[in-house]
């Protein structure tokens, strides 16, 4: 095998990563031609095409990072972003509106009934959200965006009623913390202007959005910024408001349909089946975005969703240290551990759904304090990031999930393959420029591991409880 322009191929590189050993660059590694393979990349059985990792800017993100030195800051921005010497991340998700993680509850356009959207503005976007995608955009230009609402604009929600179960009634006090979208005609063609306003803002400030969704989460009223939205409407949006006011601005931006969550029954796999059994709605949807108990649902059943056929994307990271204390992990702490425990646990969530079979990957928030508290009122949850700023010391910490993404998305280029890989816990891709990469990881102790890659068997020290990246032509 030869390289670019008949040179001899690049030498296989090898990154390794263990408690207090992480993003080890100097791990020797050589090619031998005997013994068993502890993994095997079988590149020539290759699966979905996968188009890449990324995570979601958020308020509370860039005001953390606004704390640090100019220096610290761009360096936070290029460990996420660049592709040489960062995570390479190559998707990023924008709130239309205040999310969970934001300053302020806010949505565009506040003016009630203002259902010409008159008063449609991106005043606070401009404050934080539009600098942090900015700051992105120059270290990787790139990057594809996707957007979706926390909450549509409170005067079109009411808080009587039911959805599903679930009662239309105020979660955190105030109007955009929970209730239910109203089935009114002149709102649903005001929301469908809202989208156009806001993707043609976006595009005023040179941020393309390529893709977006309805709702964040429709089967969930929490007390922060959320809406339930009933299968029956969220179709009926899409298909009679939300595309053809795309269309008609003349914009190309897809529809993805989600983000969904909430996987109990009667939830938001019905928003699923109800989207993919309307014959207009179905066929304007592009790309199916999945977080959460959905992801688990789709882990547990693949063809359930793989049979409309469509992108599958992973929304959502999972954001450790539970409050609710679920089995099998570690008791809920103040403040957010972002520990060795939440990487392994990333790296089961990442390497899970990649096997199932989604085909793009995108973390929850990419930088937090080290507290990790959002704008709940309700549910107090320190959650864990990649990228943690002492607010008192002013100082950047990478935290094990940081290393966990860097390993599984920094040599894994937009459009490669998933491949199948047999022996050990491992992933494996193959580029479009030819190189294979396998991401593996060892919960015992230090070992030998040989890894038989793009025809030649590569051998190495496997760290304990520990990860290792292989790149070989």
């Amino acid at each position: 095998m030869t390289g670019a322009g008949g040179s001899p191929p690049a030498a296989p590189k090898l990154i390794t990563s263990a408690p207090n050993a992480y993003w080890n660059t100097s791990a020797t590694i050589t090619t031998v031609t005997s013994g068993s393979a502890t993994v095997t990349v079988n590149d020539g059985t290759t699966m979905k095409t996968f188009e890449g990792f990324g995570g979601a800017f958020n308020e509370m993100g860039w005001n953390y990072l606004s704390m640090l030195s100019a220096t610290d800051r761009d360096r936070a921005i290029k460990l996420l972003f660049d592709p040489t010497d960062g995570a390479h991340f190559v998707m990023g998700r924008i709130p239309i509106g205040a999310s969970d993680y934001a300053l302020q509850r806010y949505t565009d356009d506040e003016t009630a009934n203002d259902t010409s959207m008159s008063s449609f503005a991106i005043t606070q976007d401009m404050k934080y959200l539009i600098p942090y995608v900015k700051a992105a955009q120059a270290v990787n230009g790139n990057i594809r965006f996707w957007a979706s609402p926390w909450t549509p604009p409170t005067w079109m929600k009411t808080a009587t009623g039911t959805v599903n179960g679930t009662a239309c009634t105020r979660v955190g006090g105030t109007a955009f913390d929970g209730e239910c979208m109203q089935d009114i005609a002149a709102n649903l063609t005001a929301l469908g202007q809202y989208f156009v306003k806001w993707v043609q803002a976006y595009a005023a400030q040179g941020i393309t959005i390529e893709t977006v969704a309805p709702q964040n989460e429709p089967n969930y009223a929490q007390g922060y910024p959320s809406a339930l939205w009933t299968s029956a409407l969220y179709t009926k949006f899409v298909g009679q408001y939300l595309a053809p006011a795309l269309s008609q601005a003349g914009l190309t931006t897809k529809i993805m349909l989600g983000t969904n969550s909430n996987g109990a029954a009667g939830k938001d796999m019905t928003v699923v089946t109800g989207i993919m059994g309307d014959a207009t709605a179905k066929n304007l949807v592009k790309v199916i975005g999945l977080q959460w108990g959905m992801l688990d649902n789709y882990k547990a059943n693949p063809a359930s969703i793989d049979m409309y056929n469509l992108p599958i994307w992973a929304t959502e990271h999972m954001c450790g240290n539970y409050p609710w204390n679920p089995a099998g992990l570690p008791a809920y702490v103040e403040p957010a551990p972002n520990d060795q425990a939440y990487g392994v646990e990333s790296w089961k969530y990442i390497s899970t759904a990649i096997r199932a079979g989604v085909t793009a990957y995108n973390a929850w928030n990419m930088v937090l304090d080290t507290v990790g508290k959002g704008n709940d009122t309700v549910r107090q949850w320190s959650q864990d990031a990649l990228l943690i700023v002492n607010t008192s010391t002013k100082t950047l910490t990478l935290t094990p999930a940081y290393y966990v993404f860097r390993h599984v998305s920094q040599y894994v280029q937009p459009a490669a393959k998933v491949v199948s890989v047999t022996g050990g816990d491992a992933i494996g891709f193959k580029n479009p420029d030819g190189s294979i990469v396998a991401i593996m990881y060892n919960s015992g102790g230090a070992t030998n591991y040989i890894v038989q890659i793009a025809g030649k068997k590569l051998q190495f020290q496997m760290p304990a409880n520990g990860w290792a990246t292989v790149v070989s032509q």
